[in-house]
């Protein structure tokens, strides 16, 4: 008779820890908090998968960035096929840079991104239409025009001589 109940005891005990997990895991979809919570910005944990950093958001526009490690930089070297604007920011030899201060300016001289680069690469979700693109890294400015089209593929390169 003991073993009976222990054993009922034991598939209930089972069976709420099941279902505690399940609802737990539907918890997490339907809160968009995967890996940590939506600030997080490293690649560990993320929706993205496949060593990519977490996507941002500035108002309408999505952008994602770094580089830094050899997953995340090779994640984003494929990913940039996808996006409608890939930019990289390199020093002398072609050293990566981070902490770059992005501007993407759009018609009307409107604000369309303002975003720190956390590593080389920076890909950027814009609709189609003419930018222009302002990179700082420490006190030197430069500026990109460039057009992105309907399909991905638009590119802007800076390189500095300072590190």
């Amino acid at each position: 008779m003991k073993t009976r109940t222990s054993k009922k005891a034991a598939l209930a005990a089972a069976v709420a820890t099941a279902a505690l997990g399940f609802t737990a895991a539907a918890f997490a979809q339907a809160s968009d908090t995967v890996g940590g919570t939506t600030t997080d910005m490293t690649s560990a944990g993320n929706v993205n998968g496949g060593g990519m950093p977490q996507i941002q958001h500035d108002g309408d526009i999505s952008y994602v960035s770094g580089g830094v490690g050899t997953d995340e930089s090779a994640a984003l070297k494929s990913a940039a096929r996808q996006w409608p604007l890939a930019m990289r920011f390199t020093g002398p030899g072609a050293d990566y840079l981070a902490d770059v201060h992005v501007r993407i300016v759009g018609a009307h001289d409107t604000d369309v991104l303002k975003a720190d680069a956390r590593g080389p690469y920076m890909l950027v979700k814009l609709p189609p239409g003419r930018y222009t693109v302002h990179a700082r890294y420490k006190d030197d400015d430069q500026t990109r025009q460039v057009t992105v089209a309907s399909k991905p593929g638009a590119r802007a390169d800076f390189h500095w001589n300072t590190q």
